[in-house]
C-alpha cells in the first residue's frame, strides 16, 4: 500500500533555520560609516565635557587625560592626543590598518570636539553626582556606537577588544577592570566624594559596553 505524503507548509523565512545572512547586506556604507563615528565621537566627548565640569573621573586613557588635567593645568584635548600615540602603534600590529585609521580619526576627533564644547558650551557649575553619571552614560553610548562602527577612543578600548575578540571575554569587563585601577589612583588628586562617584560612573559606562556590545548581538559592520 503506497504512503500518501502530506505537504508540509513552507517554514516563515523569516524565523526558519535555513535563514542566511549575506555579509555585504549588513556592511556600513560610506555615509553611514562617516555619521556614525561623527556622532559617536560628539557624544564621548559631550560626555567627557560633563565629567571635567563635574571635576570627576572616569576609566581608561580619557580618564588619565581627565587626571593629568586636573594635576598640570593642561588642556584636555592635548593630554587625550599624547596619551593615545602609543596605542595607535599597538592598533596597527593588532588590529589593521582600517581599524588603526579610523581609530585615530576617532581619537582625533574627540579631542576637536573637546575644543568646541569649550568655547560654545562653558559650564560654570553642575551638580557632581548627575555629570558624573550623565558624563559616563554618554561616553558609553558614543564607544558603543564607535565599536559597531569598527573604531574605538583607542587606548584601553583596543586592548579590549582585541581581548573580546581572541577569549570571548567581553570588552567591556576588561576595561572595568583598567578603570578600576585608574580611579582609584584618583585619590591622589581629587577628594575621595568625587572618587566615589566616578567610580560609580566607570561602572555605568562599561555596563552600556558588556551588556550591549556582544559577539553575535549585531550583524552591521
Amino acid at each position: 500500500m503506497d504512503v500518501v505524503s502530506t505537504p508540509e507548509p513552507d517554514p516563515d523565512p523569516t524565523t526558519g533555520p535555513s535563514l542566511v545572512f549575506e555579509e555585504k547586506t549588513h556592511a556600513h556604507g560610506v555615509a553611514e560609516d562617516v555619521l556614525g563615528l561623527a556622532t559617536g565621537t560628539f557624544l564621548v566627548s559631550l560626555g567627557l565635557h560633563l565629567l571635567h565640569a563635574a571635576h570627576a573621573v572616569t576609566g581608561g586613557t580619557a580618564g588619565l587625560s581627565l587626571l593629568l588635567g586636573y594635576a598640570t593645568a593642561w588642556p584636555f584635548w592635548l593630554l587625550f592626543l599624547v596619551i593615545n600615540v602609543p596605542f595607535a602603534f599597538l592598533a596597527v600590529w593588532r588590529r589593521g590598518w582600517d581599524f588603526t585609521i579610523r581609530t585615530v580619526l576617532c581619537v582625533v576627533a574627540v579631542s576637536g570636539w573637546a575644543v568646541v564644547h569649550d568655547a560654545l558650551f562653558p559650564i560654570g557649575w553642575i551638580a557632581p553626582w548627575y555629570g558624573t553619571l550623565a558624563g559616563n552614560l554618554l561616553a558609553g553610548v558614543g564607544v558603543l556606537i564607535l565599536f559597531r562602527h569598527r573604531a574605538s577612543v583607542g587606548g584601553i578600548n583596543i586592548i579590549g577588544l582585541e581581548i573580546q575578540d581572541r577569549t570571548g571575554f567581553r570588552a567591556g569587563w576588561t576595561m572595568m577592570i583598567f578603570d578600576v585601577l585608574i580611579v582609584v589612583s584618583a585619590l591622589l588628586v581629587v577628594p575621595w566624594t568625587n572618587v566615589a562617584m566616578s567610580a560609580v560612573g566607570a561602572v555605568l559606562l562599561n555596563l552600556v559596553l558588556a551588556l550591549n556590545h556582544r559577539p553575535g548581538r549585531y550583524l552591521g559592520h
